[in-house]
């Protein structure tokens, strides 16, 4: 579970252009659901996804990771308080609990779709051919194994989502981040995105994204649907469940 209190966001903060992007946002994140962030461009809730996946850290307020690796906690401890963490803990906090999944992919050009999914676990101090063989079990999973070796500028843009989403399971995250995962691919590629979606949450996932799609939102399978205008936290609702 996540939790945020009291959640403030404001960039430049101190000067004339100002601007609160999150302004007092509570938020709780069940663990191993789906939920989606919905809202328009400028809302809010791009912001509120980086906070969440300690992309970035919020002006005031607290966030609260639960059911983290128990190396991570104080003894006694059940949660932990991110706000204050050094980056270097947030750092190794990204790389092992999160997965994250970026609008534009953010592939590596030059380098093969292997390559690029193998990326977030080389600093993890495992083999080179331990990593190897599970981005090959990735990728095998998600139909694009016979794609390994090509360039990813080579790749359709199917294969590309598929390609990202193995790259963020790389380092076997319990959460997923997603943002706007759908806003370049077409009505068959975002069903497919969201099958993928569910059977993540089927495993015990958490997955939370940031989308105003509505083949998003109201997919089957999103357990709850946040909406984020002007900052804040507005109507809340529970997803459809199959």
């Amino acid at each position: 579970m996540i939790r945020l209190v009291e959640v403030r966001k404001i960039f430049n903060a101190g000067r004339p252009n100002a601007h609160a992007a999150l302004d007092g946002v509570t938020l709780t994140i069940r663990r191993s659901a789906v939920t989606v962030l919905k809202g328009p461009s400028g809302s809010g809730k791009t912001t509120l996804l980086s906070l969440i996946g300690c992309m970035a850290r919020p002006t005031s307020g607290r966030i609260h990771l639960h059911g983290l690796d128990t190396d991570w906690l104080a003894p006694g401890e059940e949660s932990l308080e991110i706000t204050s963490l050094p980056e270097r803990f947030l750092t190794g906090i990204r790389r092992r609990a999160f997965g994250f999944v970026f609008q534009q992919f953010h592939l590596v050009r030059g380098l093969s779709a292997l390559d690029n999914v193998m990326l977030p676990a080389l600093p993890t101090g495992a083999s080179r051919a331990a990593i190897a063989a599970r981005g090959m079990a990735l990728l095998e999973r998600f139909r694009v194994a016979g794609r390994a070796g090509n360039l990813v500028e080579h790749l359709s843009g199917g294969e590309a989502q598929r390609v990202a989403i193995a790259r963020a399971l790389i380092n076997d995250p319990a959460v997923i981040i997603a943002d706007e995962p759908t806003a370049h691919l077409d009505s068959r590629l975002s069903a497919e995105f969201m099958e993928i979606i569910a059977t993540l949450r089927s495993e015990g996932r958490t997955v939370v994204i940031a989308s105003h799609d509505p083949l998003v939102y109201a997919a089957p399978g999103v357990d709850a649907v946040v909406v984020v205008r002007d900052g804040r936290i507005g109507e809340s609702g529970s997803g459809r469940t199959p």
